[in-house]
């Protein structure tokens, strides 16, 4: 292990590893209507299908990410995409709801797998400049995976049925099992007996999933129902309870000291924040489906301008990066994305100029997102101390997880409350406002928190961090 030097077999193998997560996650967004017709659905129950990934995927990250530092980075990887495996064939095999759900619940556990323990693998394996352009292969992997599954996802519904969607995950997850094969065990040095918060993370369950049904469902039984304020306060004194109980801890799920690093922290905040304009696909690609009459290729061919941009812009991000730091572009890419999305909410204007405005709008959001991706990766992992760079992405990546989860569920929930009362161009208007109010909250979160610095001397301040951290081990 110390004298292995990571490989581009192996950054091949962990972006089709990262890639499966986007053909189970992204697509599913593109196929609502073709889901809903096969299988005979409801759309709540398919809302509550999509959400659930991201959910799951949110709430055993970290333990995942913990997990792998202590009995193997690869380890978790492979047992991340055999998940996906499993996952993907309940769906091919699903007749109605019941494996529907049970194959995406697997699919997040899945994700909570694949990705803290693969950053981790980049961390493991490659320095300064050469670690920076595996970042930005795996940045390719997810936010553009999330472009080119998003495409990919309404062609091949279009044209071969959903569910040939998860039979290329099932592939995809093999060829990363084989490409990763020959890549030592990497894990942190051995700290005594192997120790895991189960309290911690049930309370945490608890939380997430107290919040997700309440968000999803608080339109049908009412917000103000004695469920729904019952879900609200479980919320809320379940999260109090986590913080408290964890901060005491020597063994905890999330160890809150990572958050003391400002840099480590603005991007964690603000990853969350661009993850919940994820709630933007669900809206725009649902209305012009419903509302402008498209197929679900033709939804995806609008998306393809951000396909083409967030591949085009991650390397570009990974050299702004290199040469003027993290903080400049995260803000830029994290203002463009916001602007693009803002675009998709004119839902005013007339069928092809919406159209070609909708285009716009997407090119603008991958534009953003490639060009924020690699910095703000790279300054969550140089930041994080070297025994705990899984548990450190684990947090990273389950901001991802849980700002998607809960900005599909907002948006979903916001555009079905309008159309129920409305019109569903307004609905999808006041939908994607939500979502620009989250764009502008990640930029404040990056200017306020990430230090103009912040990537200039990544090694530096890795080294620092390995020494400023406490010894407390977090799963």
């Amino acid at each position: 292990m110390d004298n292995y030097k990571g490989t581009n077999k192996l950054i091949t193998g962990i972006v089709f590893g990262v890639i499966t997560f986007w053909l189970f996650a992204q697509a599913m967004v593109n196929v609502v209507p073709a889901v809903q017709s096969d299988l005979g659905v409801s759309y709540g129950t398919l809302n509550i299908a999509i959400s659930l990934t991201a959910l799951f995927s949110g709430m055993f990250i970290v333990a995942a990410g913990g997990i792998a530092d202590k009995i193997g980075r690869k380890k978790i990887t492979y047992l991340g995409l055999i998940l996906s495996i499993i996952g993907s064939l309940c769906l091919i095999f699903a007749q109605g709801a019941t494996l529907l759900i049970v194959g995406r619940v697997i699919q997040g556990l899945s994700a909570a797998c694949i990705m803290p323990a693969t950053i981790a693998l980049m961390k493991a394996y490659f320095d300064g400049k050469e670690r920076q352009r595996a970042l930005s292969y795996w940045s390719i992997g997810s936010w553009g995976g999330s472009g080119v599954c998003s495409f990919a996802g309404g062609a091949i519904a279009t044209y071969m049925g959903w569910k040939w969607i998860f039979i290329f995950s099932v592939i995809f997850a093999l060829l990363g099992m084989w490409l990763i094969k020959d890549t030592p065990e990497s894990k942190a040095e051995g700290t005594g007996k192997f120790k895991f918060d189960y309290s911690g993370l049930v309370i945490f369950a608890i939380t997430m999933v107290a919040l997700n049904v309440f968000i999803t469902f608080g339109a049908d039984l009412g917000w103000t129902s004695p469920i729904s304020i019952i879900l609200a306060i479980v919320t809320v004194v379940s999260a109090v309870v986590f913080f408290k109980v964890e901060k005491k801890k020597d063994i905890a799920l999330i160890d809150f000291s990572l958050f003391k690093n400002k840099p480590y922290a603005g991007a964690t905040f603000s990853n969350f924040l661009l993850n919940a304009i994820a709630g933007t696909l669900v809206v725009a690609n649902t209305y012009v489906q419903v509302g402008r009459g498209f197929t679900a290729f033709q939804s995806g061919m609008l998306s393809i301008g951000y396909l083409v941009a967030v591949l085009a812009m991650i390397r570009v991000g990974e050299k702004i990066l290199q040469k003027v730091g993290a903080k400049a572009p995260m803000v830029w890419g994290a203002l463009i994305t916001t602007v693009g999305v803002a675009m998709m909410g004119l839902t005013f204007l007339p069928g092809f100029t919406y159209t070609v405005v909708v285009f716009i709008g997407f090119a603008l959001f991958g534009l953003g997102l490639g060009i924020y991706a690699t910095p703000s990766t790279d300054t969550s992992v140089s930041n994080a101390p070297a025994n705990k760079v899984g548990e450190a992405a684990g947090v990273y990546k389950m901001a991802s997880s849980l700002g998607s989860a809960i900005g599909v569920a907002i948006s979903a929930t916001v555009y079905s409350s309008v159309a129920a009362v409305g019109s569903v161009e307004s609905a999808a208007s006041i939908g994607i406002v939500v979502n620009v109010i989250f764009g502008i909250l990640s930029i404040l979160s990056i200017m306020f928190m990430v230090p103009k610095n912040a990537g200039k001397s990544s090694e530096a301040s890795s080294k620092k961090a390995v020494h400023k951290q406490p010894a407390k081990s977090a799963s």
